[in-house]
């Protein structure tokens, strides 16, 4: 116990002197190390991530503790494991070689996985950082990395290649996480990075009838799927993800878990899709008893979910309702398993049905979100409502929708048609 407290005040004093936090937030941060430490004592043999993940379930289900509360908890945990415990290791010397990406990929993934971000957004941020170590390779005048690289490749993003806003802001967090918590070099002169100006754009909305259009075009399996879409507002990853539990036939509900920002959420299930969705369902079930026949029949579960309830990934509730059509090798646990379907299955199967309807606007599956948004607006729902349904975290995110409605539908007459009246 007395090691446990000793090693938390050598922690508060390390991320002191390393200006991590002031001294007063450093306080609090030691002290949910130490409540760490002590909950870590009855795992000593699982990995630190599962350990982490069983900690914050313990947290969500104690009464009195704010989400911020939460937050710090987690921020104090990750600094222990990644750079106190380096620190300690005689493994904290910052990366600078151009030749360390076998040292660098590993650390970057750590760090993600720990921190949860989806496996897509682990994939992009990896590529943008061996795209930068490429560029300095290329254009850097010695090996050692330093902020001017970062600010040189950010503004050569933005002048030369002039790629979209959306797209350097990603790159500049890609790097901002592999300069801050990898290489631990300080970025405070980043502000005076060269960064495209964000502009924005009205998202492509389809009318009632190109809706129709579309739908009848679509060729089935994947019909039912694009028509959720649309009726729920969900992004095709929510949708792809969805479980047998997910689905809230009673109420008329579906329940998002793991959306956008890791936020969790409930929004609604067209009524006319109740039947449809229960005849998937039981297609399904008896897929999943056949493969459970063949030796198969577990599913991918998030976090540390299948450690802790070992046999939940063969249990109905959590099978995927729109489930591929073969078995295949999961590349990351190496086990054969049955996975949702394919994104890409689906995007080309909307971008044929877009094309068979002839509608001449760039429509995506996601145009099918930003048409549900318009439609409910054009309808009279409360624009918090539907804030709450995307599951966006700003109001201001969803006012964008009021713009497109008034080029759907404008009650604005101009001055100059009035003249004749």
């Amino acid at each position: 116990m007395d090691k446990i407290y000793a090693v938390a005040e050598q922690y508060r004093h390390f991320i002191i002197s390393k200006q991590f936090v002031n001294e007063k937030a450093a306080g609090y941060m030691q002290s949910w190390v130490e409540k760490f430490l002590f909950f870590a004592r009855d795992f000593r043999d699982e990995p630190f991530e599962h350990v982490l993940s069983r900690f914050e379930h313990m947290l969500e289900e104690k009464q009195g503790i704010e989400d911020w509360q939460r937050k710090q908890a987690n921020d104090a945990i990750i600094l222990y494991h990644s750079h106190f415990r380096r620190h300690l290791d005689g493994d904290s010397a910052p990366i600078s070689n151009l030749n360390s990406w076998q040292q660098i990929q590993p650390k970057v993934q750590e760090w993600m996985r720990i921190k949860h971000y989806s496996p897509r957004t682990e994939k992009t941020y990896l590529q943008w950082i061996q795209r930068f170590l490429f560029y300095v390779q290329q254009h850097g005048d010695d090996q050692q990395l330093s902020v001017s690289d970062y600010r040189d490749f950010i503004s050569y993003l933005a002048t030369e290649k002039k790629v979209s806003a959306a797209t350097q802001n990603q790159s500049f967090n890609a790097l901002l996480l592999l300069f801050r918590h990898i290489l631990f070099i300080d970025t405070k002169e980043l502000p005076k990075t060269i960064r495209a100006k964000v502009h924005q754009r009205l998202p492509v909305v389809l009318s009632i009838d190109e809706i129709k259009s579309v739908f009848a075009e679509v060729e089935e399996p994947y019909r039912l799927m694009v028509q959720l879409l649309y009726g729920s507002g969900m992004r095709m990853s929510e949708l792809l993800r969805l479980r047998v539990q997910d689905i809230n036939f009673d109420q008329c509900l579906l329940v998002v878990h793991g959306g956008k920002g890791d936020k969790d959420r409930t929004t609604i299930l067209p009524e006319s899709l109740v039947e449809p969705l229960k005849k998937q369902m039981q297609r399904v079930k008896e897929l999943h008893i056949h493969d459970l026949k063949e030796g198969f029949g577990a599913v991918w579960l998030p976090t540390a979910l299948s450690r802790k309830y070992p046999n939940a990934a063969k249990e109905w509730c959590w099978q995927f309702i729109f489930p591929a059509n073969k078995i295949s090798r999961d590349p990351e646990a190496g086990v054969m398993r049955r996975h949702h379907v394919y994104d890409k299955t689906l995007q080309s199967a909307m971008r044929r049905a877009v094309k068979r309807s002839g509608i001449n606007k760039p429509a995506s599956l996601h145009t099918l979100r930003h048409s549900f948004a318009t439609h409910l607006l054009m309808q009279g729902t409360d624009i918090r409502e539907i804030q709450d349904l995307l599951g966006h975290k700003s109001i201001e995110t969803t006012m964008i929708y009021t713009h497109v409605v008034r080029g759907l539908k404008s009650n604005a007459i101009s001055p100059l048609d009035m003249l004749d009246r």
